[in-house]
């Protein structure tokens, strides 16, 4: 009887899920701010590998970077990052945004040792941690080649994004007109940029305006940007005036909308309504494949 407990336990086993995998490089620092630190998972390969760099969620105010991952992330071909931030209540935007570029900028001074090909590195995320993504698959190369900082002087371009849920604009007074109010009175609207409340933005936009805009992935779409997959759930109508608007289809209608005028690439899904052409898997698969960014 004994024996047969045991063999029928060691069956049993066999249906249990693989554990998550721990980071081969685990709390990196990649830049001066205690907060600036990431987790690496390195792919076994003869040849430079693709990357795909995670950006967490949390509204710019909260959140933290991934500290294991599912086995079958491995399998897909590329190596995978997953960085932590400075959050708002400690630093206001831009430093987000500027934390992350400041990622892709370390990973490609990583690049040989961690067998990163430098002209394949993607982002992702989801709710601020896709507008990060947005942000950077949109802005302005910010290396600085004179840079006494050897990080600095490496590019923060990056080939591709795929976003979910994703806040295109925090243009209050255009939000108010596509989506409603319940997206201007989330905290990530304003308090991200020193204001106090959604009416403090508005009534003194002037004072903001200037950063807000900045921070909008869609101020910085031109004709040389990468290609990006973004989705939303549901369609809600509008206005929204309750419930959540901070994840509204509308931000990915305003930059799908943007990238026609620029006529480059944006895939938007959203659940119920538009069809992408292919899946966020898919699309990574053919920008790592044909990238030379």
């Amino acid at each position: 009887m004994k024996a047969k407990l045991i063999i029928l336990l060691v069956a049993g086993t066999s249906s249990l899920p693989a554990a998550n995998v721990e980071p081969t490089h685990k709390g990196v620092s990649y830049g001066p701010h205690e907060r600036l630190k990431l987790n690496f998972w390195k792919i076994d390969a003869k040849e430079p590998t693709p990357l795909l760099v995670h950006i967490h969620g949390g509204g710019w105010l909260g959140g933290k970077k991934n500290e294991t991952i599912q086995p079958n992330l491995l399998k897909q071909g590329y190596s995978y990052c997953s960085i932590d931030y400075r959050l708002a209540g400690m630093e206001l935007l831009p430093a987000a945004v500027h934390d992350a570029a400041r990622a892709i900028q370390f990973l490609r001074s990583k690049a040989g040792e961690w067998n990163i090909d430098p002209t394949r590195i993607a982002v992702t995320g989801g709710s601020a941690g896709a507008a990060s993504s947005l942000w950077l698959a949109y802005h302005a190369d910010l290396a600085d080649p004179e840079s006494k900082d050897p990080v600095l002087r490496h590019s923060s371009r990056v080939c591709g994004a795929v976003a979910m849920g994703g806040q295109t604009t925090l243009d209050p007074f255009l939000l108010r007109k596509v989506i409603g109010l319940a997206a201007i009175k989330h905290p990530m609207i304003w308090k991200t940029v020193g204001a106090t409340s959604h009416e403090h933005l508005m009534k003194n936009w002037e004072k903001f305006k200037a950063l807000a805009i900045e921070c909008s992935p869609i101020t910085h779409v031109s004709k040389d940007d990468p290609p990006v997959w973004i989705s939303y759930g549901k369609p809600a109508p509008v206005p929204v005036i309750k419930g959540d608007g901070i994840h509204h289809a509308g931000f990915g209608r305003l930059l799908k909308k943007k990238c026609g005028e620029m006529e480059i690439e944006c895939n938007l899904q959203v659940s119920g309504g538009e069809k992408a052409p292919f899946s966020n898997a898919e699309f990574l698969k053919r920008i790592f494949k044909t990238s030379k960014n």
